[in-house]
């Protein structure tokens, strides 16, 4: 007798932005999960452009009947800032994509987390990969329903240094307030900061691998590897490829053990001008306090690649 492995509800909530959309084909590839939404926020591009990228890329994978909610115009308490240098004026430049075959929903990104997490028959996993607005809302609005909520595995953050500022991560460094209430909820979370991401790398021959994947999916993964690869060029980063930031959430959620990572407590600094965004990561236990989050370090770098080709494969 074959024993059937329940698929994990998870909510994505991102802002395409190159690497969030590979997250999601990758998130849809694999039956492991059950994707009961799509929500975007601003971040990599102002939130017109984001909610437009995830219909986009939901008509091109034929997910129509996947809902799906733009979120938060801009930060809880600030002006939003957008990485369109990184990720182009569309905010998914390189790949033609279709124009999206429907449209979102009338809700907030809050109120379809609440409908979708109200609706389920299992707790549901929470998969931020853009800044942390949409979440915080929903924590605020709803908070009957964090029991609810299995864990969260966000990308963001970072044990080491930023890459928006010396010392913060872009994600947290858009809304670090929100990040605030994230990370003190209570809810078990799982953190993709810089530390793992930019061992996420993808090589030239990665990509051509995955140009050799025929399916239209693989081919705009493609694309999308090849502007991305054009910012991480910059000497500066000491990149040998581009990193995968969001697709480690997903890697992740479908086999933990490429990873390793630390329980640690995790606090948000908001308030000082050098530091704002950053994440504090107490690898010693220096502060007494109990460990909020597990924080990944390291991954298999060789054994993500093929699960991003097993991924696109299976389209």
């Amino acid at each position: 007798m074959t024993s059937t492995v329940t698929p994990r509800p998870i909510i994505l909530d991102c802002d395409p932005g190159h690497d969030d959309a590979i997250a999601m084909i990758m998130a849809l590839a694999n039956p492991q999960l059950d994707v009961l939404a799509v929500t975007t926020s601003a971040g990599n591009q102002t939130p017109d452009k984001t909610l437009r990228n995830a219909l986009s890329i939901l008509t091109l994978l034929g997910r129509k009947d996947i809902p799906v909610a733009g979120g938060a115009a801009k930060p809880l308490k600030r002006e939003l800032i957008i990485a369109d240098n990184v990720h182009g004026e569309s905010g998914l430049d390189g790949p033609e994509l279709p124009e999206p075959a429907f449209a979102a929903v009338e809700l907030t990104a809050w109120e379809l987390m609440a409908q979708q997490i109200q609706a389920s028959e299992h707790p549901v996993t929470l998969v931020p990969t853009g800044p942390l607005t949409n979440i915080a809302t929903f924590l605020l609005a709803y908070p009957h329903l964090k029991p609810r909520i299995e864990r969260i595995v966000l990308m963001g953050g970072a044990a080491g240094v930023g890459n928006w500022t010396p010392a913060a991560e872009f994600n947290i460094f858009v809304d670090p307030e929100a990040a605030d209430i994230v990370f003190r909820s209570g809810i078990p979370l799982t953190m993709c900061g810089l530390d793992v991401t930019h061992k996420a790398q993808i090589m030239d021959e990665d990509v051509a691998r995955m140009r050799a994947i025929d399916n239209p999916v693989a081919q705009c993964v493609a694309d999308l590897l090849e502007f991305f690869v054009i910012y991480h060029r910059d000497p500066k980063w000491g990149f040998d490829g581009a990193p995968l930031h969001d697709p480690c959430t997903i890697a992740w959620l479908l086999k933990p053990e490429l990873f390793t990572g630390q329980d640690c407590y995790v606090a948000i600094e908001t308030q000082s001008e050098m530091t704002v965004g950053m994440t504090v990561v107490d690898r010693y236990h220096l502060t007494g306090k109990s460990a909020n989050t597990h924080v990944l370090f390291d991954l298999q770098r060789e054994r993500f690649v093929d699960l991003l080709a097993e991924s696109l494969e299976a389209w």
